[in-house]
């Protein structure tokens, strides 16, 4: 049961984040977050609560016309009230001239059990390949 909770919590993140359901994608964080998107955007990891990072991503993503987080090949271990997941992702990015910018590589995601369920306390996106301009 664990694994399904894990990898819905995961997917739910790209839903949510995608139709812009910015009070539930509050829902899948933890209080403190890591974010590590260096290999997109260089700099350093940053730790973030949930409203941080939902207020970055409206800023982020609210100037595509629409994205779409496709996100599969989960990989989950599970040790306690930890765990990681990993996954291969492909994100596409349309812009109001209806021009794309698509990417793919893959997650890692660290949770924690909580309470409430599984947590993603930690993000890592690795960038494989990219088609299009940001």
């Amino acid at each position: 049961m664990d694994r399904f909770d894990i990898i819905d919590t995961c997917t739910r993140m790209a839903w949510y984040a995608d139709h812009r359901e910015w009070p539930r994608l509050a829902e899948v964080f933890a209080d403190q977050v890591t974010l590590d998107y260096t290999s997109l955007n260089g700099g350093e990891p940053v730790v973030l609560t949930p409203e941080q990072i939902i207020a970055g991503w409206q800023e982020g993503l609210g100037v595509y016309a629409a994205t779409q987080h496709l996100v599969g090949n989960h990989l989950v271990t599970v040790d306690g009230d930890s765990a990681v997941c990993t996954a291969s992702f492909q994100a596409t990015h349309r812009k109001p001239d209806d021009s794309l910018w698509t990417l793919g590589g893959t997650y890692r995601f660290d949770l924690v059990r909580t309470g409430d369920g599984w947590r993603i306390s930690g993000v890592v996106m690795s960038t494989v390949w990219s088609d299009g301009t940001r």
